[in-house]
């Protein structure tokens, strides 16, 4: 066994110890995929990353992805947890800003947005959909039934595989996410996203809407210069003024795997980063939070651009040593 340089890097959180934990062996020539494998289901996380030396002359580093039962072909967050180890010790890119990363789908461009204080900001660009169109009939009564919402619920649906194999659904709000208690037995062999947009708690749009129809508002007026009715409630001043705490709120569900639920996802948010802004069922930017039920608090910017569909999100090293592999 050799003393191999490590760490482990929490992705997708400003805040130390509120994304997804990722573990990373900086150096991992000469280790066999079984013993790869064996790391990995020890380590019990969502992924593990193995960095080693790229075969293809045009990327910076090449990336092998472990789960605690598979290896995959493409993941987003132990792209950018490894990205940002690489960096940190002392990985060089042939491009300043970018650093091109090898992993079974090839090469993944990930951007250095911002470096500092430790953390990287990192953005990765979303590779091509392999599988896409609507849910066949039986795959979302599972995926419905299996979480336990109702259909009506369901605002779109669409397979969005990566890499992973995402079928991805829309519902109506962020709450109706936060609400799913899935039965994770009838999810097995199914993976799951689910994504809705941040709105108003239904009992502050209730006073709002209510405000709305008791004092018409005035052609061309600006809500936000209106002034409030006195309410003895205070939500019906914070449904004026309070801000959501992102643009979307999206869940990930792995039955079978060490972590059913994932904290915060990048292959599933690069998925429905394509879908959505392609759709029109987003705007061409926006922030998703996850991993709330979870108690942790991942941040994931989306941004459709020019030369495609971008992922970000903050990364730092949390535990920094050796393992003997």
């Amino acid at each position: 066994m050799t003393a191999r340089r490590f760490q482990q890097v929490d992705v997708f959180s400003a805040d130390a110890m509120r994304g997804n934990p990722l573990a990373v062996v900086l150096d991992s020539s000469g280790i066999s995929t079984e013993s790869m494998q064996l790391f990995a289901q020890w380590t019990n996380l969502s992924e593990t990353s193995f960095i080693d030396v790229p075969t293809d002359p045009a990327a910076d580093l090449k990336v092998r992805i472990f789960t605690v039962s598979t290896e995959l072909s493409f993941a987003g967050h132990p792209i950018l947890g490894a990205v940002h180890a690489w960096l940190k010790n002392g990985g060089t890119p042939q491009n300043a800003t970018s650093v091109a990363v090898e992993c079974q789908r090839g090469i993944i461009e990930v951007r250095i947005n911002q470096d500092h204080a430790g953390m990287t900001n990192l953005a990765f660009r979303a590779p091509q959909l392999l599988r896409t169109g609507p849910l066949e009939d039986d795959v979302l009564e599972w995926a419905i039934s299996a979480l336990g919402i109702s259909p009506d619920s369901v605002v779109a649906h669409q397979w969005i595989a990566n890499g992973p194999q995402w079928a991805g659904l829309m519902l109506r709000s962020a709450d109706e996410v936060l609400a799913i208690e899935p039965d994770y037995k009838d999810l097995e062999g199914l993976e799951v996203g689910v994504i809705g947009p941040h709105v108003a708690s239904s009992e502050a749009d209730a006073l709002a809407q209510r405000k709305l129809h008791e004092k018409p508002r005035k052609p061309g007026a600006r809500a936000e210069l209106e002034p409030l009715e006195p309410h003895t409630d205070h939500l019906a001043f914070d449904s004026q003024i309070a801000k959501a705490p992102a643009d979307y709120e999206v869940r990930a569900f792995v039955s079978g795997e060490g972590q059913p639920e994932d904290p915060a996802t990048g292959s599933l948010n690069a998925g429905f980063g394509v879908w959505l802004t392609d759709a029109g069922l987003a705007p061409s930017s926006y922030m998703v939070r996850q991993g709330t039920r979870l108690g942790r608090a991942g941040m994931i910017g989306i941004s459709a651009q020019d030369d495609g569909v971008w992922v970000a999100g903050d990364c730092q090293t949390v535990i920094e040593g050796s393992v003997k592999l």
